[in-house]
Protein backbone atom coordinates (compact mmCIF):
# COMPACT_ATOMS: atom_id res chain seq x y z
CA UNK A 1 0.00 0.00 0.00
CA UNK A 2 1.60 3.11 -0.82
CA UNK A 3 1.34 5.94 1.59
CA UNK A 4 1.18 10.13 0.89
CA UNK A 5 4.29 11.99 2.33
CA UNK A 6 4.19 13.38 5.26
CA UNK A 7 3.80 17.49 5.51
CA UNK A 8 7.25 17.59 7.70
CA UNK A 9 9.05 15.08 5.30
CA UNK A 10 10.42 17.49 2.62
CA UNK A 11 13.64 18.99 0.40
CA UNK A 12 15.90 21.12 2.45
CA UNK A 13 14.65 23.69 -0.17
CA UNK A 14 11.84 24.03 1.77
CA UNK A 15 12.72 23.80 5.11
CA UNK A 16 15.04 26.77 4.42
CA UNK A 17 12.39 29.04 3.17
CA UNK A 18 10.04 27.57 6.36
CA UNK A 19 12.77 28.89 8.57
CA UNK A 20 12.76 32.26 7.22
CA UNK A 21 8.93 32.13 7.70
CA UNK A 22 9.74 31.41 11.16
CA UNK A 23 12.07 34.22 11.75
CA UNK A 24 10.01 37.02 9.91
CA UNK A 25 6.67 36.13 11.55
CA UNK A 26 9.08 36.42 14.72
CA UNK A 27 8.89 40.50 13.58
CA UNK A 28 4.99 40.88 14.31
CA UNK A 29 5.62 40.73 18.14
CA UNK A 30 9.35 40.50 18.84
CA UNK A 31 9.35 44.15 19.79
CA UNK A 32 6.10 43.79 22.03
CA UNK A 33 8.26 43.30 25.43
CA UNK A 34 11.04 46.19 24.70
CA UNK A 35 8.70 48.75 24.20
CA UNK A 36 8.55 49.77 27.62
CA UNK A 37 12.56 49.69 28.24
CA UNK A 38 12.95 51.32 24.81
CA UNK A 39 11.23 54.44 25.77
CA UNK A 40 12.60 54.78 28.57
CA UNK A 41 16.24 54.38 27.55
CA UNK A 42 15.92 56.90 24.22
CA UNK A 43 13.51 59.14 26.14
CA UNK A 44 10.34 58.59 23.67
CA UNK A 45 6.89 58.99 24.01
CA UNK A 46 4.47 55.71 23.50
CA UNK A 47 3.33 57.49 20.36
CA UNK A 48 6.80 58.06 19.58
CA UNK A 49 7.60 54.26 20.49
CA UNK A 50 4.84 52.78 19.03
CA UNK A 51 5.56 54.03 15.26
CA UNK A 52 7.92 51.01 15.70
CA UNK A 53 4.77 49.25 14.39
CA UNK A 54 3.52 51.74 11.60
CA UNK A 55 6.48 52.31 9.76
CA UNK A 56 7.25 48.75 9.88
CA UNK A 57 3.82 47.90 8.89
CA UNK A 58 2.42 50.45 6.91
CA UNK A 59 5.50 50.68 4.44
CA UNK A 60 4.98 47.01 4.11
CA UNK A 61 1.53 47.71 3.46
CA UNK A 62 2.80 49.76 0.62
CA UNK A 63 5.36 47.21 -0.46
CA UNK A 64 2.71 44.25 -1.06
CA UNK A 65 1.69 46.25 -4.21
CA UNK A 66 4.47 46.12 -6.03
CA UNK A 67 5.62 42.87 -4.72
CA UNK A 68 4.08 40.75 -7.85
CA UNK A 69 5.89 43.60 -9.99
CA UNK A 70 9.29 42.61 -8.53
CA UNK A 71 9.16 38.92 -8.81
CA UNK A 72 6.98 38.83 -12.15
CA UNK A 73 10.97 40.40 -13.52
CA UNK A 74 13.62 38.97 -10.99
CA UNK A 75 11.74 35.51 -10.21
CA UNK A 76 10.50 33.93 -6.55
CA UNK A 77 14.54 32.68 -5.53
CA UNK A 78 16.35 36.16 -6.31
CA UNK A 79 13.24 38.17 -4.67
CA UNK A 80 13.57 35.97 -1.63
CA UNK A 81 17.12 36.90 -1.46
CA UNK A 82 16.71 40.66 -2.20
CA UNK A 83 13.51 40.86 0.96
CA UNK A 84 16.01 38.63 3.35
CA UNK A 85 18.86 40.57 2.44
CA UNK A 86 16.91 43.56 3.43
CA UNK A 87 15.63 42.51 6.61
CA UNK A 88 19.33 40.98 7.65
CA UNK A 89 20.64 45.20 6.90
CA UNK A 90 17.75 46.98 8.70
CA UNK A 91 17.45 44.50 11.62
CA UNK A 92 21.23 44.87 12.49
CA UNK A 93 20.77 48.94 11.86
CA UNK A 94 18.32 49.14 14.38
CA UNK A 95 20.08 47.85 17.18
CA UNK A 96 23.15 49.57 16.52
CA UNK A 97 20.53 53.11 16.56
CA UNK A 98 20.74 55.45 18.83
CA UNK A 99 17.41 57.64 18.40
CA UNK A 100 14.06 56.35 18.41
CA UNK A 101 13.80 57.75 14.90
CA UNK A 102 16.64 55.87 13.52
CA UNK A 103 14.73 52.54 14.73
CA UNK A 104 11.59 53.85 13.32
CA UNK A 105 13.39 54.52 9.81
CA UNK A 106 14.98 51.36 9.87
CA UNK A 107 12.02 49.39 10.65
CA UNK A 108 10.57 50.94 7.78
CA UNK A 109 13.50 49.30 5.29
CA UNK A 110 12.51 46.37 7.09
CA UNK A 111 9.10 46.45 6.32
CA UNK A 112 10.17 46.05 2.44
CA UNK A 113 11.85 43.57 2.96
CA UNK A 114 9.32 41.87 4.92
CA UNK A 115 6.63 42.45 2.03
CA UNK A 116 8.94 40.81 -0.41
CA UNK A 117 9.53 37.69 1.61
CA UNK A 118 6.04 37.03 2.90
CA UNK A 119 4.53 37.78 -0.69
CA UNK A 120 7.24 35.27 -2.61
CA UNK A 121 8.00 32.20 0.36
CA UNK A 122 4.58 30.88 -0.31
CA UNK A 123 4.70 30.44 -4.25
CA UNK A 124 8.35 28.67 -3.41
CA UNK A 125 6.99 26.14 -0.65
CA UNK A 126 4.60 24.93 -2.32
CA UNK A 127 6.79 25.02 -5.51
CA UNK A 128 9.13 22.75 -4.23
CA UNK A 129 7.28 20.63 -1.50
CA UNK A 130 6.16 17.01 -1.39
CA UNK A 131 3.12 16.10 -0.78
CA UNK A 132 0.94 18.37 -3.25
CA UNK A 133 -0.77 21.91 -2.43
CA UNK A 134 -1.96 21.08 0.95
CA UNK A 135 1.30 19.45 2.93
CA UNK A 136 2.82 23.24 1.71
CA UNK A 137 -0.21 25.14 3.15
CA UNK A 138 0.08 22.97 6.48
CA UNK A 139 3.57 23.70 6.60
CA UNK A 140 3.42 27.23 5.75
CA UNK A 141 0.92 27.59 8.62
CA UNK A 142 2.88 26.00 10.96
CA UNK A 143 5.92 28.36 9.92
CA UNK A 144 3.30 30.86 10.92
CA UNK A 145 2.11 29.88 13.68
CA UNK A 146 5.87 29.07 15.42
CA UNK A 147 7.15 32.49 14.41
CA UNK A 148 3.93 34.36 15.96
CA UNK A 149 4.32 32.35 19.05
CA UNK A 150 7.72 32.55 19.75
CA UNK A 151 8.67 36.23 18.39
CA UNK A 152 7.82 37.45 21.64
CA UNK A 153 9.05 35.02 24.29
CA UNK A 154 12.64 35.75 22.29
CA UNK A 155 12.10 39.06 21.72
CA UNK A 156 11.94 38.84 25.97
CA UNK A 157 14.69 36.54 26.63
CA UNK A 158 16.86 38.94 24.40
CA UNK A 159 15.30 42.06 25.25
CA UNK A 160 16.22 41.09 29.09
CA UNK A 161 19.97 41.78 28.29
CA UNK A 162 18.94 45.11 26.03
CA UNK A 163 16.68 46.49 24.00
CA UNK A 164 19.06 45.91 20.97
CA UNK A 165 19.44 43.00 21.30
CA UNK A 166 16.35 41.05 20.05
CA UNK A 167 17.17 43.15 16.53
CA UNK A 168 20.41 41.75 16.21
CA UNK A 169 19.00 38.42 17.08
CA UNK A 170 16.59 38.52 14.36
CA UNK A 171 19.17 40.01 12.08
CA UNK A 172 21.72 36.99 12.67
CA UNK A 173 18.73 34.04 12.61
CA UNK A 174 17.39 36.08 8.84
CA UNK A 175 21.19 35.53 8.15
CA UNK A 176 21.28 31.71 8.66
CA UNK A 177 17.77 31.68 6.51
CA UNK A 178 19.82 34.03 4.00
CA UNK A 179 22.41 31.48 3.56
CA UNK A 180 20.00 28.18 3.25
CA UNK A 181 17.83 30.04 0.68
CA UNK A 182 21.09 30.72 -1.62
CA UNK A 183 22.19 27.37 -1.27
CA UNK A 184 19.17 24.87 -1.27
CA UNK A 185 16.43 27.12 -3.38
CA UNK A 186 17.08 26.17 -7.06
CA UNK A 187 16.77 29.38 -9.04
CA UNK A 188 13.60 29.59 -10.38
CA UNK A 189 12.41 31.03 -13.46
CA UNK A 190 10.74 34.33 -14.28
CA UNK A 191 7.07 34.03 -15.23
CA UNK A 192 6.03 34.09 -18.92
CA UNK A 193 3.60 37.11 -18.02
CA UNK A 194 5.05 40.31 -15.60
CA UNK A 195 2.81 41.81 -13.14
CA UNK A 196 1.71 45.55 -13.78
CA UNK A 197 2.52 47.36 -10.73
CA UNK A 198 -1.43 49.15 -10.39
CA UNK A 199 -2.78 45.50 -10.26
CA UNK A 200 -3.52 44.98 -6.71
CA UNK A 201 -5.58 49.08 -6.84
CA UNK A 202 -7.32 48.34 -9.81
CA UNK A 203 -8.67 45.12 -7.94
CA UNK A 204 -10.12 47.39 -5.48
CA UNK A 205 -12.94 48.56 -8.14
CA UNK A 206 -14.47 44.81 -7.33
CA UNK A 207 -17.22 45.01 -4.88
CA UNK A 208 -16.39 42.13 -2.94
CA UNK A 209 -12.38 42.17 -2.53
CA UNK A 210 -12.69 45.64 -1.43
CA UNK A 211 -15.47 44.96 1.25
CA UNK A 212 -13.93 41.86 2.71
CA UNK A 213 -10.26 43.68 3.07
CA UNK A 214 -11.58 46.62 4.59
CA UNK A 215 -13.71 44.21 6.99
CA UNK A 216 -9.60 43.09 7.16
CA UNK A 217 -8.36 46.84 7.94
CA UNK A 218 -11.12 47.41 10.56
CA UNK A 219 -10.07 44.19 12.84
CA UNK A 220 -7.09 44.82 12.60
CA UNK A 221 -7.42 48.06 13.98
CA UNK A 222 -8.32 46.33 17.40
CA UNK A 223 -6.04 43.92 16.82
CA UNK A 224 -2.98 46.18 16.96
CA UNK A 225 -4.30 48.47 18.91
CA UNK A 226 -4.25 45.70 21.97
CA UNK A 227 -0.52 44.40 20.15
CA UNK A 228 0.96 47.64 20.16
CA UNK A 229 0.01 49.66 23.24
CA UNK A 230 -1.17 47.21 25.80
CA UNK A 231 2.06 46.49 27.02
CA UNK A 232 2.25 50.23 28.11
CA UNK A 233 -0.96 49.00 30.30
CA UNK A 234 0.83 45.90 31.59
CA UNK A 235 4.18 47.69 31.84
CA UNK A 236 6.45 44.48 32.94
CA UNK A 237 10.10 43.45 32.89
CA UNK A 238 10.40 42.28 29.27
CA UNK A 239 10.89 38.63 29.88
CA UNK A 240 7.61 38.78 31.49
CA UNK A 241 6.20 40.57 28.59
CA UNK A 242 7.46 37.98 26.64
CA UNK A 243 5.68 35.52 28.63
CA UNK A 244 2.45 37.26 28.38
CA UNK A 245 2.79 37.84 24.48
CA UNK A 246 4.41 33.97 24.10
CA UNK A 247 0.57 33.24 25.72
CA UNK A 248 -0.83 34.85 23.83
CA UNK A 249 0.84 33.56 20.37
CA UNK A 250 0.21 29.93 21.06
CA UNK A 251 -3.63 30.68 21.12
CA UNK A 252 -2.79 32.52 17.93
CA UNK A 253 -1.42 29.55 16.14
CA UNK A 254 -3.54 27.07 17.64
CA UNK A 255 -6.94 28.68 16.60
CA UNK A 256 -5.31 29.84 13.43
CA UNK A 257 -4.35 26.41 12.27
CA UNK A 258 -7.07 24.54 13.93
CA UNK A 259 -10.06 26.23 15.32
CA UNK A 260 -10.53 28.39 12.57
CA UNK A 261 -10.94 25.78 10.10
CA UNK A 262 -13.28 23.97 12.34
CA UNK A 263 -15.46 26.55 12.79
CA UNK A 264 -16.04 27.22 9.12
CA UNK A 265 -16.56 23.67 8.73
CA UNK A 266 -19.43 23.51 10.88
CA UNK A 267 -20.70 26.93 11.11
CA UNK A 268 -19.79 28.73 7.77
CA UNK A 269 -17.38 31.42 7.11
CA UNK A 270 -19.64 34.40 7.54
CA UNK A 271 -20.99 33.12 11.25
CA UNK A 272 -17.49 31.91 12.21
CA UNK A 273 -16.00 35.59 11.34
CA UNK A 274 -19.37 37.27 13.50
CA UNK A 275 -18.09 35.33 16.60
CA UNK A 276 -14.25 35.87 16.24
CA UNK A 277 -15.25 39.86 15.86
CA UNK A 278 -17.58 39.49 18.73
CA UNK A 279 -14.70 38.42 20.45
CA UNK A 280 -12.57 41.17 19.47
CA UNK A 281 -15.17 43.75 20.69
CA UNK A 282 -15.49 42.29 24.42
CA UNK A 283 -11.28 41.77 25.08
CA UNK A 284 -11.27 45.51 23.30
CA UNK A 285 -13.94 47.00 25.70
CA UNK A 286 -12.40 44.46 28.80
CA UNK A 287 -9.17 46.52 28.21
CA UNK A 288 -10.78 49.96 27.65
CA UNK A 289 -12.96 49.87 30.24
CA UNK A 290 -10.59 48.70 33.40
CA UNK A 291 -7.28 49.58 31.90
CA UNK A 292 -5.67 49.94 35.40
CA UNK A 293 -6.35 46.27 36.33
CA UNK A 294 -2.82 45.24 35.61
CA UNK A 295 -4.09 41.50 35.18
CA UNK A 296 -7.41 41.31 34.08
CA UNK A 297 -5.42 43.56 30.96
CA UNK A 298 -3.12 40.44 30.59
CA UNK A 299 -5.73 37.73 30.92
CA UNK A 300 -7.54 39.83 28.02
CA UNK A 301 -4.46 40.38 26.13
CA UNK A 302 -3.71 36.70 26.25
CA UNK A 303 -7.37 36.01 25.24
CA UNK A 304 -7.41 38.26 22.53
CA UNK A 305 -5.17 35.46 20.93
CA UNK A 306 -7.99 33.02 20.07
CA UNK A 307 -9.57 35.50 18.24
CA UNK A 308 -6.96 36.88 16.37
CA UNK A 309 -6.24 33.58 15.34
CA UNK A 310 -9.45 32.84 13.83
CA UNK A 311 -9.68 36.36 12.34
CA UNK A 312 -6.00 36.10 10.73
CA UNK A 313 -7.83 32.91 9.20
CA UNK A 314 -11.27 33.10 8.00
CA UNK A 315 -10.64 36.78 6.50
CA UNK A 316 -8.09 35.80 4.95
CA UNK A 317 -10.51 32.66 3.84
CA UNK A 318 -12.73 34.89 2.58
CA UNK A 319 -11.09 37.18 0.78
CA UNK A 320 -9.54 33.88 -1.15
CA UNK A 321 -12.76 32.67 -1.48
CA UNK A 322 -15.00 35.45 -3.02
CA UNK A 323 -12.81 37.49 -5.42
CA UNK A 324 -12.62 37.59 -8.59
CA UNK A 325 -9.52 38.20 -9.44
CA UNK A 326 -6.36 35.73 -9.37
CA UNK A 327 -5.24 34.91 -5.68
CA UNK A 328 -1.35 36.28 -6.24
CA UNK A 329 -3.36 40.12 -6.73
CA UNK A 330 -6.10 39.19 -4.45
CA UNK A 331 -3.86 38.75 -1.57
CA UNK A 332 -1.69 41.76 -2.28
CA UNK A 333 -5.12 43.89 -2.20
CA UNK A 334 -5.94 42.80 1.00
CA UNK A 335 -2.49 42.35 2.72
CA UNK A 336 -2.20 46.51 1.42
CA UNK A 337 -5.40 47.71 2.79
CA UNK A 338 -5.45 45.60 6.56
CA UNK A 339 -1.76 46.46 7.04
CA UNK A 340 -2.82 50.11 6.98
CA UNK A 341 -5.01 49.61 9.84
CA UNK A 342 -2.61 47.45 11.58
CA UNK A 343 0.26 50.60 11.17
CA UNK A 344 -1.82 53.09 12.08
CA UNK A 345 -3.50 51.89 14.92
CA UNK A 346 -0.79 51.75 17.72
CA UNK A 347 0.62 55.36 16.79
CA UNK A 348 -3.48 56.58 16.66
CA UNK A 349 -3.96 54.94 20.02
CA UNK A 350 -0.70 56.52 21.58
CA UNK A 351 -1.76 60.24 19.98
CA UNK A 352 -5.59 60.11 21.77
CA UNK A 353 -3.59 59.26 25.31
CA UNK A 354 -1.06 62.07 25.06
CA UNK A 355 -4.29 64.17 23.86
CA UNK A 356 -6.72 63.33 26.14
CA UNK A 357 -4.82 63.71 29.49
CA UNK A 358 -4.02 60.38 29.72
CA UNK A 359 -7.31 58.69 29.06
CA UNK A 360 -6.22 55.02 28.62
CA UNK A 361 -9.68 53.94 27.80
CA UNK A 362 -10.14 55.71 24.83
CA UNK A 363 -7.86 53.66 22.52
CA UNK A 364 -9.57 50.02 23.28
CA UNK A 365 -13.02 51.23 23.24
CA UNK A 366 -12.02 53.16 19.69
CA UNK A 367 -10.32 48.93 18.91
CA UNK A 368 -14.43 47.65 19.86
CA UNK A 369 -16.13 49.82 17.81
CA UNK A 370 -13.78 49.17 14.19
CA UNK A 371 -14.63 45.41 15.33
CA UNK A 372 -18.03 45.85 15.65
CA UNK A 373 -18.25 47.96 12.42
CA UNK A 374 -15.83 45.36 10.87
CA UNK A 375 -19.10 43.13 11.55
CA UNK A 376 -21.39 45.45 10.67
CA UNK A 377 -19.67 45.88 6.95
CA UNK A 378 -19.11 41.78 7.28
CA UNK A 379 -23.22 41.49 6.45
CA UNK A 380 -22.92 43.42 2.94
CA UNK A 381 -20.32 40.15 1.42
CA UNK A 382 -22.40 37.75 3.64
CA UNK A 383 -24.37 36.20 0.89
CA UNK A 384 -21.75 35.96 -1.16
CA UNK A 385 -19.73 34.47 1.34
CA UNK A 386 -22.30 31.80 1.79
CA UNK A 387 -22.63 31.07 -1.82
CA UNK A 388 -18.95 30.34 -1.82
CA UNK A 389 -19.04 27.86 1.35
CA UNK A 390 -22.20 25.72 -0.42
CA UNK A 391 -19.91 25.50 -3.60
CA UNK A 392 -17.02 24.21 -1.16
CA UNK A 393 -19.25 22.14 0.19
CA UNK A 394 -20.65 20.75 -3.36
CA UNK A 395 -17.10 20.45 -4.86
CA UNK A 396 -16.00 18.20 -1.44
CA UNK A 397 -19.26 16.40 -1.73
CA UNK A 398 -18.28 15.40 -5.32
CA UNK A 399 -14.84 14.03 -4.46
CA UNK A 400 -15.81 12.26 -1.53
CA UNK A 401 -18.47 10.67 -3.97
CA UNK A 402 -15.89 10.15 -6.59
CA UNK A 403 -13.62 8.12 -4.13
CA UNK A 404 -15.91 6.31 -2.92
CA UNK A 405 -17.07 4.90 -6.26
CA UNK A 406 -13.65 4.20 -6.87
CA UNK A 407 -12.97 2.38 -3.71
CA UNK A 408 -16.24 0.20 -4.63
CA UNK A 409 -14.97 -0.62 -8.12
CA UNK A 410 -11.74 -1.87 -6.96
CA UNK A 411 -13.47 -5.38 -5.35
CA UNK A 412 -14.67 -5.67 -9.40
CA UNK A 413 -11.42 -4.70 -10.88
CA UNK A 414 -9.41 -6.97 -8.62
CA UNK A 415 -12.43 -9.75 -9.55
CA UNK A 416 -11.72 -9.38 -13.53
CA UNK A 417 -8.04 -9.11 -13.04
CA UNK A 418 -8.13 -12.86 -10.70
CA UNK A 419 -10.70 -14.31 -13.39
CA UNK A 420 -8.32 -13.31 -16.01
CA UNK A 421 -5.41 -14.25 -14.48
CA UNK A 422 -6.99 -17.69 -14.16
CA UNK A 423 -8.23 -18.13 -17.40
CA UNK A 424 -4.58 -17.40 -18.71
CA UNK A 425 -2.72 -20.25 -16.31
CA UNK A 426 -5.71 -22.68 -17.53
CA UNK A 427 -5.11 -22.22 -21.43
CA UNK A 428 -1.23 -22.46 -20.52
CA UNK A 429 -1.92 -25.57 -18.97
CA UNK A 430 -3.84 -27.15 -21.68
CA UNK A 431 -1.05 -25.56 -23.91
CA UNK A 432 1.59 -27.61 -22.19
CA UNK A 433 -0.13 -31.08 -22.19
CA UNK A 434 -1.02 -30.78 -26.06
CA UNK A 435 1.69 -28.80 -27.88
CA UNK A 436 0.31 -29.79 -30.84
CA UNK A 437 -2.56 -27.50 -30.24
CA UNK A 438 -0.54 -24.64 -30.30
Amino acid sequence: MSHSPSAFHQPKAVWAVAFACVVSFMGIGLVDPILVPLSADLHASPSETTMLFTSYLVVTAVAMLITGWVSSRFGAKKTLIIGLTLIVAFAAAAGLSGSINEIVGFRAGWGIGNALFIATSLAVIVGAASGGFEGAIVLYETALGVGIATGPLIGGLLGDVSWRAPFFGVSVLMLIALVSTIVFVEPTPKPDKKSSITEPLVALKHRSLAITSVVGLLYNWAFFTILGYAPFLINMSPIKMGWVFFGWGILVALFAVFGAPTMKGRFGTARSLYVALGGMVVVSLVIGIWPDQKWLVIAAVITSGVFVGLNNTLVIAAVMSIAPVPRPVASATYGFVRFIGGGLAPFVAGKIVEHTDDNLHLPFLLGAVTAFVGALVLTLVQPALNKADTESHEAQSHEREDAEQAVLEVPVVEEEAILAEAAYQEDHQIAAQHPAAG
